[in-house]
């Protein structure tokens, strides 16, 4: 880590900003200098959403507070543009227009290589993006709408348009808020060389997240948000370490995050998977028993991804079969629901609420029955038995009349999976149910997933979080090109091998999302190799490497045969 200068390049002092009957943040302190890696921690609804709105410039700041910028005061509701430029950030929501491709989210703002009469030079701006996009191992197609795109896809190009054109002459400040949720840890390596690189070129980044091991491992200096209050503001990394930081989020000391699974054997099957096929299964055949918990690890793209979606009939299958206790269920949510299956899937906002729903009709959604009379609503008995699944998840604030997308992230998937709970499922399928959660809910969620299987539910656990499988799950799967390709439990089930797994040998990574990084290999010897008898003694090199590639053929293989052409040129 870069070794931090005196003179803030951010200083803040005095900020809030109050709604009516709620303040959201009061007289925050925060300051970040030139060359450093400032982490912002804190649970869901402590007002880090609040600050780094307040420091885009989208809602205004009350006023009293004082903000200072490379030495100079500067308002944020009416900063320069020169001011603007020089504070990116990437926020939770990413910020791009769906319908437009990557090319034109990266161009929005900034403009795109242009030629005679104006015409932008398509070919040369979709060169340019897939090689910054590859630089993070990925490779999809730039020309198609983002909204087409895989939550990573979509996060690293949010990432590439903040890093874009981003200037070494003078110091600027690059926010992001938790940008790591849905990257895998290869990914996650590839941004946090670039905000390194940033950072020792003398800029500032602030890093907003709730994975503790990465702040720790990235950042030079950490602030803490509580209840809308800086409860500890720029304490070094080195003085710090996971418990004592999560007893700072917290307030207190929450003991053990994880709940202890204890060996047992496992003998009546409740889920029985054969033969499925989906766009990226390929043939899986798996079982879950009663009271027990299967993790599900793999990268994105592996199949882990689609696994809990597929059995539940929310994404095609397209062959095979899915039996609950014996029965075969088919390939539809309704069908799934009806055979006593709950899904709780990863993007919660877009496919696991409605936004809009006040909580006490969001918890009711899926078993109405119970709760009619004559074909009439109890009232009574739906706010009671409401406030019931509140209690019990600690869902806060215990509000039922609160719109859930007033709820933080932590609460609304609290609230989501109360929503499942009540059906009382035999089989709860969770794809990243603590993805973009505090560490007070994560606990909370943990809990009950353990409750939950002790009371003989079948719990189907898809993360890409090694550490949360290995400590949640009794058997962990791990899948690699669509196919089952370990599975592990007991002494076998350790952070190490589940990593170690997913990553697969040298022959399977080409059935991965790993692949990408051969080609992002061969554009990274593009770029260092500037002379022409370098390049071509590396040339054979390059083409061996880049054949299996081409070898599998699609959109990846093209972009390999363009990558192998233009060392053939030099």
């Amino acid at each position: 880590m870069s070794a931090p200068r005196i003179a803030p390049l951010l200083a803040i002092d005095g900020l809030s900003k109050t709604y009516p009957g709620q303040v959201a943040l009061s007289n925050a302190l925060l300051t970040v200098r030139a060359g450093e890696v400032h982490a912002i921690v804190g649970q869901n609804g402590s007002g880090k959403s609040t600050l780094i709105k307040l420091l885009g410039g989208y809602i205004k700041a009350d006023y009293g507070g004082r903000v200072m910028f490379a030495g100079e005061a500067i308002d944020l509701w009416s900063a320069s543009s020169d001011q603007r430029r020089r504070i990116r950030i990437v926020h939770q929501d990413l910020g791009l227009v769906p319908t437009l491709s990557t090319i034109e989210n990266l161009g929005l703002g900034r403009g795109w290589a242009t030629g005679l009469g104006g015409h932008i030079r398509w070919s040369e701006e979709a060169e340019k993006a897939q090689a910054e996009l590859l630089r993070f191992g990925l490779a999809p197609d730039v020309r198609v709408p983002v909204a087409t795109l895989s939550a990573a896809e979509r996060a690293a190009v949010a990432i590439v348009r903040a890093l874009r054109d981003w200037r070494t002459d003078e110091p600027g400040l690059l926010i992001l808020d938790e940008p790591t949720a849905s990257l895998n840890r290869n990914e996650v390596d590839a941004l946090f060389r670039e905000v390194k690189r940033i950072a020792n070129e003398g800029s500032g980044v602030i890093f907003v997240s709730h994975i503790l091991d990465e702040v720790l491992q990235l950042a030079d200096r950490v602030t803490v948000l509580r209840d809308g209050r800086v409860v500890a503001a720029g304490v070094a990394v080195s003085e710090l370490d996971q418990s004592s930081l999560v007893e700072l989020i917290v307030g207190r000391s929450i003991g053990t995050l994880y709940v202890e699974r204890k060996a047992t054997s496992f003998t009546h099957p409740v889920l029985e998977v054969e033969g499925v096929s989906g766009s990226t299964l390929r043939g899986l055949s798996m079982r879950a028993h009663e009271g027990e918990v299967v993790g599900v690890a793999g990268l994105v793209g592996s199949g882990r991804d689609e696994l809990c979606g597929c059995i539940y009939g929310v994404t095609p299958r397209f062959a095979g079969k899915v039996l609950l206790n014996k029965r075969k269920v088919f390939a539809s949510p309704r069908e799934s629901v009806m055979a006593g299956m709950a899904f709780v899937p990863a993007d919660r906002k877009t496919l696991g609420l409605i936004p809009e729903d006040r909580l006490v009709e969001h918890v009711p959604l899926p078993r109405y029955g119970p709760l009619q009379s004559r074909g009439r609503l109890l009232h009574r008995s739906t706010k009671t038995e409401v406030m019931d699944w509140v209690e019990r998840l600690d869902v806060q604030p215990p509000n039922i009349g609160r719109r859930m997308e007033k709820f933080s992230g932590g609460n609304q998937q609290k609230a989501v999976l109360a929503r499942w709970l009540r059906t009382e499922p035999k089989v709860l399928l969770l794809d990243e149910p603590t993805q973009g959660v505090d560490v007070g809910a994560k606990s909370s969620i943990y809990r009950t997933i353990a409750e939950v299987a002790a009371s003989g539910v079948a719990v189907v656990l898809a993360s890409s979080d090694a550490e949360e499988l290995v400590n949640t799950c009794d058997r962990v799967l791990v899948f690699r090109g669509g196919m089952l390709a370990a599975e592990l439990s007991g002494a076998d089930l350790t952070e190490e091998r589940v990593v170690a797994e997913t990553l697969g040998s040298a022959s399977n990574r080409k059935a991965t999302r790993v692949r990408p990084r051969v080609v992002a290999k061969v554009i990274r010897l593009d770029d260092d190799l500037p002379a022409k008898s370098s390049a071509n003694a590396a040339l054979p090199s390059v083409i061996e490497q880049a054949e299996p590639v081409i070898q599998r053929g699609g959109r990846l293989a093209t972009w390999t045969r363009h990558v192998v052409a233009k060392w053939r040129k030099r």
